[in-house]
């Protein structure tokens, strides 16, 4: 029997609309939870040294964390239409260095990926930094994830590459983002998957419910925003990743290891 589980998720709309129900109590039969909110390069971390019994991670990081966790077929985020961008200001074509999110974030493996044969210097900064960072020129260009899909140009920011469209384009499959992990012989990751599930059910069942709460996370984000984020990243794979959704984490998987 559980006493009380500790989850780490972002701060994300996505994340804490598809939590709300296993946070606040309202999935029967799941534990109690203690939750952590953390940008994901935070979490990568945390997640290798075991910190969490439940954490939402980057795809790209899995092979160094698989050894303590068990991947969940629900919850992340993964789809169509909502790939990293790399972003510049207004006609700067001069691109030498670039600010990323995590050395270990999917987005940024899809960014080598992308701009293999070409030289770049790279600096890790918080998520909620990088637009601010582009637009003042301390960096040529950033490397952007989640909402910032809606909000870059807000900044006098263009979209160079939009990542997801790049990879779409290179293997027909849906991209894969954030997952959701079990730590091995602490969590039974069935009954994890159908709190999970459960909870994402409640989401969709009772959308205002977790209304206050995600707002209160946002980081300054109009409900418009919100609501468009929410949209998109949580899917039909975020209920199951089903074949298409296992297909693109292995497709993601083989390119990490070359």
């Amino acid at each position: 029997m559980y006493v009380a589980l500790s989850l780490a998720i972002s701060p994300c709309p996505n994340d804490t609309f598809v939590f709300h129900a296993l946070v606040h109590g309202l999935v029967p039969g799941a534990p109690p939870v203690d939750v952590t909110y953390a940008d994901v390069d935070i979490t990568n971390t945390a997640a290798e040294k075991g910190e969490y019994d439940l954490v939402k991670v980057s795809y790209a990081a899995l092979p160094w964390l698989l050894d303590k966790y068990e991947l969940l077929p629900c919850g992340g985020a993964l789809g169509r239409g909502c790939g990293p961008l790399v972003v510049t200001r207004e006609g700067n074509s001069n691109v030498k260095t670039v600010a990323i999110p995590g050395e270990r974030t999917t987005a940024y493996l899809l960014f080598r990926q992308w701009a293999e044969g070409r030289s770049f210097e790279t600096e890790v900064v918080p998520f909620h930094e990088i637009m601010p960072g582009v637009a003042a020129g301390q960096f040529d260009a950033g490397l952007v994830i989640h909402e910032a899909r809606f909000t870059y140009q807000r900044h006098g920011l263009t979209a160079l590459q939009d990542l997801g469209e790049w990879w779409e384009a290179e293997t027909g499959l849906p991209i894969p983002l954030g997952a959701i992990l079990a730590r091995r012989g602490v969590v039974d990751p069935a009954a994890a998957a159908e709190w999970i599930r459960a909870s994402v059910r409640h989401a969709w069942d009772n959308p205002e419910a977790s209304r206050d709460y995600v707002l209160s996370h946002a980081q300054e984000m109009e409900r418009d925003v919100v609501d468009q984020h929410i949209a998109l990243y949580v899917n039909e794979y975020t209920a199951d990743l089903g074949d298409d959704g296992h297909a693109a984490v292995k497709a993601l998987l083989r390119a990490q290891a070359h």
